[in-house]
């Protein structure tokens, strides 16, 4: 054989192996996994940074955008469940949430005090500044579904926000990522926050945000991990 056979005959090995890797889906799990890390890594972020700072804090999920950011508010805030606006009582951003406010302010007269504002950190190497956009999800790599505590139920278009406070307090959340619009349960990672810790365990296929168990999150308060 000459070498320029040899040289053909590695490059259709090299197809061929490249066919069976993506067909296998083995790409498609390395990034969804890589994904799941990256979220992790800022929830941690979020949850160090919010005591560090004694401000409130939060990371927004845009699901259209298939992106992240984290965002700190200019006053305390609690969270509102019910909001119509789904940002749990903060000022609104999007056209969406501007008209829900709009409406829920028809709907009940008198005045209102003034939304807590948010806006992006950008230092920390995942947020939206000047010079950086919103950190976006890996290729191929979607938003299937968020809910939140003071959320009624799961998000799966628009903005959904994940609250953080000083002292090391979080909201109790699922958030769900899959490989593009794939509904097979193999094809989804769960990220569960717990409130107490910001611990994150990572579950395989979807999983609705957990009910509140005193003792086990009493007992999370040890755990350092995530």
């Amino acid at each position: 054989m000459t070498l320029v056979e040899i040289m053909v005959v590695m490059v259709l090995l090299g197809l061929v192996l490249s066919a069976i890797v993506v067909g296998s889906g083995q790409v498609g799990g390395a990034r969804l996994k890589k994904t799941a890390t990256n979220v992790t890594g800022a929830i941690r972020v979020a949850f160090t940074r919010a005591t560090a700072t004694s401000k409130n804090l939060r990371l927004v999920f845009d699901m259209d955008q298939r992106a992240l950011w984290l965002e700190e508010g200019d006053v305390p805030m609690l969270v509102q469940t019910k909001d119509l606006t789904g940002t749990g009582g903060a000022d609104p951003v999007t056209d969406a949430e501007k008209a829900a406010v709009a409406d829920s302010q028809r709907i009940v007269a008198g005045p209102r005090a003034p939304r807590p504002y948010f806006k992006a950190v950008g230092d920390l190497g995942l947020n939206a500044d000047k010079n950086k956009g919103p950190r976006a999800l890996d290729r191929g790599i979607y938003f299937r579904e968020i809910q939140t505590a003071h959320d009624d139920k799961p998000r799966t278009e628009g903005r959904a926000y994940l609250y953080f406070w000083p002292g090391g307090l979080t909201e109790r959340a699922s958030i769900q990522i899959r490989i593009g619009a794939s509904n097979e349960d193999n094809d989804t990672l769960t990220l569960l926050v717990a409130p107490l810790t910001g611990r994150v365990t990572v579950k395989q296929g979807p999983v609705p945000v957990p009910q509140p168990v005193d003792e086990k999150e009493a007992s999370e308060r040890e755990d350092r991990g995530f």
